[in-house]
């Protein structure tokens, strides 16, 4: 075992929020140690989520697009061929080039990133924390990627800081009695890197995750069936945009099965027969994967935190206080491992702020206007609170909307599925939510998100010269519409 190593903070897990955290502490002048299982940095989000879905559903939607629409535009090809391996090269490349630059911006940052798996182990004789890291070299496999499963531990290092942040991320949750095998029945991790379009792919859960991947392979040529335990996809969405989302993504040949639950899932070979209940009786489908897609849980198991007397809630997250602070001193904990919705951008903050907070300033994250996104084509998003939010709270509010079909641009791109929705106050005009489903809605609900963290109202919407002919015009019409001012409704 070598000497203690000393640091001023330990982050353990390198995703959105442990290494976003390291680089402004480096930046507060903290000496900083990043501990994490991967040889990369960027956790889930970057290796295994949020980059190489969003890359696999960029190449997907151009394959669509030569497919079913340039004929449209004019353009004459023969119809496109999928080359799914190219394509899975260019998936991984991109991974690749985003994680080569994390490692330089913490090289750049002085951060020293250790790869192997972390334990706490309470505090030393000078009162600082120890946490045990079992250090480990990976070998490189026949993809030129690294493996953590071809990894072998060659030494322990034993390190030391007054403080810790937890950022270790979550897992996929699997169902009661069905486990992931890896091959049939699997989590987001194996749908991003299948070697063939399976011919039917059954995704078990209508939210974020489930509805991307099931649009990727459908796209692809898969048939695919999402089963989903409630009565309607996207439950915490504005119901008129996940209901418009429902409808767009079942023309596009999504079959959905709600109010449905899985019972049991069977392995005949490399296929499997799946068991389900929509409340007629037991039923069974057969098909080629299985996507489980029900949730994600936090990766607090094997870190030492109950031996240390770390609390939990009932959800098995890191109970924290507002500085991001666990039940034992001088541990922090930030990310999918506390309440909250499970995003990477609120990690990121999360991370900057905890840090903050450590050293002495006043910074927080303001939740509310956190932005959801289904990356879906088309794509939905949404700040703020639902309609169905406020008509529970009981508070007064005006709403206003306008169709992309009545917009230049969506016309010139021939994407006039959707709307935007602003809701305002009744009485203040302060907007209290927005939300949009169509064409780049990702990228159109930063403005909202802006607008409504200075607490801005629907008529400074309305009264911002937005360029013409542009998506984002019909943001400006919504706001308008708050006070059916609209002018082109």
């Amino acid at each position: 075992m070598s000497e203690p190593n000393t640091y001023d903070l330990i982050i353990i897990g390198a995703g959105p929020g442990g290494y976003v955290a390291a680089i402004r502490a480096s930046k507060l002048g903290m000496k900083v140690a990043l501990v994490d299982k991967r040889v990369t940095s960027g956790g889930v989000c970057l290796n295994e989520g949020c980059i190489p879905s969003k890359a696999l559903l960029d190449s997907s939607e151009l394959f669509v697009m030569a497919r079913d629409k340039f004929s449209l535009h004019g353009i004459v090809v023969n119809p496109p061929s999928l080359d799914l391996s190219a394509m899975m090269l260019r998936k991984e490349d991109v991974v690749k080039k985003l994680t080569d630059g994390i490692a330089y911006l913490l090289k750049k940052n002085e951060i020293e990133r250790i790869h192997g798996s972390a334990v706490l182990k309470g505090l030393n004789a000078a009162g600082l924390h120890q946490v045990e890291v079992i250090h480990s070299f990976s070998q490189p496999t026949s993809s030129g990627q690294q493996s953590l499963l071809d990894s072998v531990p060659q030494s322990t290092l034993m390190l030391t800081a007054p403080k810790i942040i937890l950022a270790a991320g979550s897992e996929a949750s699997s169902l009661p009695g069905i486990s992931f095998d890896g091959q049939v029945v699997v989590s987001a991790r194996e749908a991003l890197a299948f070697d063939q379009v399976p011919e039917h792919l059954i995704v078990v859960g209508g939210g974020f995750i489930g509805l991307e991947l099931g649009s990727v392979w459908r796209r692809l040529g898969a048939q695919v069936t999402v089963m989903e335990m409630l009565p309607q996809i996207l439950p915490n969405m504005d119901r008129q945009v996940a209901d418009m989302l429902y409808r767009t993504l079942r023309k596009q040949g999504i079959q959905f099965k709600l109010g449905t639950r899985i019972t049991g899932v069977r392995r005949i070979g490399s296929k499997a027969i799946v068991l389900f209940n929509s409340g007629g009786g037991s039923e069974e489908v057969d098909c080629d994967k299985v996507l489980v897609a029900v949730g994600r849980r936090p990766l607090t198991a094997g870190l030492g935190l109950e031996e240390l007397g770390v609390e939990f809630d009932e959800k098995g997250r890191v109970v924290v206080d507002d500085n991001y602070k666990s039940s034992v001193s001088g541990v922090y904990a930030i990310g999918d491992m506390i309440p909250g919705p499970m995003l990477a951008h609120k990690a990121s903050e999360e991370g900057v702020v905890c840090v903050e907070r450590i050293a002495g300033m006043t910074s927080e994250v303001e939740y509310e206007f956190i932005p959801g996104v289904v990356y879906t084509w088309p794509e939905a998003s949404g700040v703020g609170a639902s309609e169905e939010q406020l008509k529970t709270a009981g508070i007064p509010y005006r709403s206003g909307r306008f169709n992309f079909a009545a917009l230049g641009r969506a016309r010139c791109m021939d994407e006039t599925d959707g709307f935007v929705k602003i809701l305002a106050h009744q009485e203040t005009d302060r907007i209290l939510g927005v939300h949009i489903v169509g064409p780049r809605a990702s990228d159109l609900i930063s403005e909202a998100a802006t607008v409504m963290s200075f607490g801005g109202t629907a008529r400074d919407i309305a009264m911002i010269c937005h360029a013409h002919p542009t998506l984002p015009e019909a943001i400006r019409e919504a706001a308008l519409d708050v006070h059916k001012e609209s002018l082109h409704t």
